[in-house]
C-alpha cells in the first residue's frame, strides 16, 4: 500500500477551549520497532483529552502532541518486530497520544483485534475505559464476585465501562450522577443502585443501600473534598482507587479512622505508564475480557460521534457534562456506520 506523506489531524498550537481544536496537516508518523501504523477509522474521546486541551496534562517524552489517547482501525505498516502479520487486520489500541489523526502509530502490544460483534466505532471507544477500569478496579483494588462498589460518575465513559464489568463479573455497583436522568440513565444500563449526588447525600446513601456496612471498593475520580466522604463509605478492609482529581488534587484523610477501618488508599495514572506494563494489561484483557467482547456480552455505551473536523463540537460536549458513555471522533468510512447518536 502507498501512504500519503501528510494526513489530516487535530493537534492544538496554544492551549484553551475546543475553538482551539482545528484541522491541521502533520506527516504521517512511521512505526518504530515493535510499532504499528494504523489507518484510523474512529477515535475515543477522553477526560484527559480535554485536560491536554487546557494545557495542564502535557503528553509523556516522546508521546506525540496531537491529542487521542485510544483508536481503532486498519494496521497498514509494521515496525520491525512488530510482526507483519498484523498487517491488513482490524484492531483497536491504547496509545499514548496522536489518535485524532488520519494514521495513528501505536505498540503492537496494546493492540486489540476487532472481532465483528464490535463496530469500529464501538471499538474505538473501548480501549482508555478498559485498561483504566481492569487495572483499578480488579488489579489495583482486587475486584471479586460478591463485592460491592462504589464509581463516581456513573454515566461518564469509566463509569460506564465499570457498570458492565461489575454486572459481568458478579459485581453490585453503587454509582454517583448529577441528575435524575442521569441516575436512570446509569440504572438502564445495569447499575444496581443510582444516587443523583446533588440531591441527596451519597455517604448516607450508600450506608442505607448497604445496612450500615459499606462498600469494599470506592473508584474515584474527583478527589479533593470526596476523598474524605469516600472513606466514610468504606467497610472495613476496603480498598479507595483515585484515577483522577477533577475535584482537587489534596485533600485531608482521617488516618486514625484508616488504621481503625485496615483502609487502603491506591491509584494510578495509566498513560505515563510504560509500553511493557500496557502490553501486559492487553494480553490479560485478551485472555479475560476479550471473549466477553466476541461473543457480544461487553459494548461500550456510545454517547454520539463527531467526524473529526468536529473535534471542537465533540470537546464542547466533553465540557457540558451533558454526554452518557463515550464520545467518538468519526473518520472516512466510518462516518457512514451507525453507532449512536452523530452528530
Amino acid at each position: 500500500m502507498t501512504l500519503p506523506t501528510l494526513m489530516r489531524a487535530i493537534d492544538p498550537e496554544s492551549p484553551g477551549g475546543p475553538e482551539v481544536l482545528i484541522l491541521v496537516e502533520r506527516p504521517v508518523p512511521q512505526p518504530g520497532p515493535g510499532e504499528v501504523l494504523i489507518r484510523v477509522v474512529a477515535a475515543g474521546v477522553n477526560r484527559p483529552d480535554v485536560v491536554q486541551r487546557q494545557g495542564a496534562y502535557p503528553p509523556p517524552p516522546g508521546a506525540p502532541s496531537i491529542l487521542g489517547l485510544e483508536v481503532a482501525g486498519e494496521v497498514v505498516s509494521a515496525g520491525d518486530e512488530a510482526g507483519s502479520q498484523l498487517i491488513g487486520q482490524s484492531v483497536c489500541a491504547l496509545v499514548a497520544g496522536g489518535g485524532y489523526a488520519d494514521y495513528c502509530v501505536a505498540p503492537a502490544g496494546q493492540c486489540l483485534p476487532v472481532p465483528p460483534a464490535l463496530t469500529m466505532i464501538e471499538a474505538a471507544a473501548m480501549p482508555e475505559t478498559l485498561f483504566t477500569v481492569w487495572t483499578n478496579l480488579f488489579e489495583r483494588a482486587y475486584a471479586t464476585e460478591g463485592d460491592i462498589v462504589l464509581v463516581h460518575g456513573g454515566t461518564s465513559g469509566i463509569g460506564t465501562m465499570a457498570i458492565s464489568l461489575a454486572e459481568l463479573f458478579g459485581i453490585t455497583i453503587i454509582v454517583t450522577a448529577g441528575s435524575d436522568d442521569k441516575c436512570a440513565a446509569s440504572l438502564a444500563h445495569g447499575a444496581d443502585h443510582a444516587i443523583n449526588y446533588r440531591t441527596e447525600d451519597f455517604v448516607e446513601r450508600v450506608k442505607a443501600i448497604t445496612g450500615g456496612r459499606g462498600v469494599d471498593i470506592v473508584l474515584d475520580m474527583v478527589g479533593g473534598d470526596y476523598l474524605p466522604r469516600n472513606l466514610k463509605c468504606l467497610a472495613e478492609d476496603g480498598r479507595h482507587v483515585s484515577i483522577a482529581t477533577q475535584g482537587g488534587m489534596t485533600a485531608e484523610i482521617p488516618i486514625f479512622h484508616i488504621m481503625r477501618n485496615r483502609l487502603t488508599l491506591t491509584g494510578s495514572t495509566l498513560r505515563p505508564r510504560d509500553a511493557a506494563f500496557k502490553a501486559m494489561v492487553a494480553d490479560e484483557l485478551h485472555r479475560t475480557v476479550w471473549p466477553m467482547v466476541a461473543d457480544g456480552r461487553l459494548k461500550p455505551l456510545i454517547d454520539r460521534t463527531f467526524a473529526l473536523e468536529d473535534a471542537a463540537a465533540a470537546h464542547a460536549r466533553m465540557d457540558g457534562g451533558g454526554h452518557i458513555g463515550k464520545i467518538v471522533l468519526t473518520l472516512g468510512e466510518a462516518e457512514n456506520v451507525d453507532a449512536g447518536e452523530s452528530a
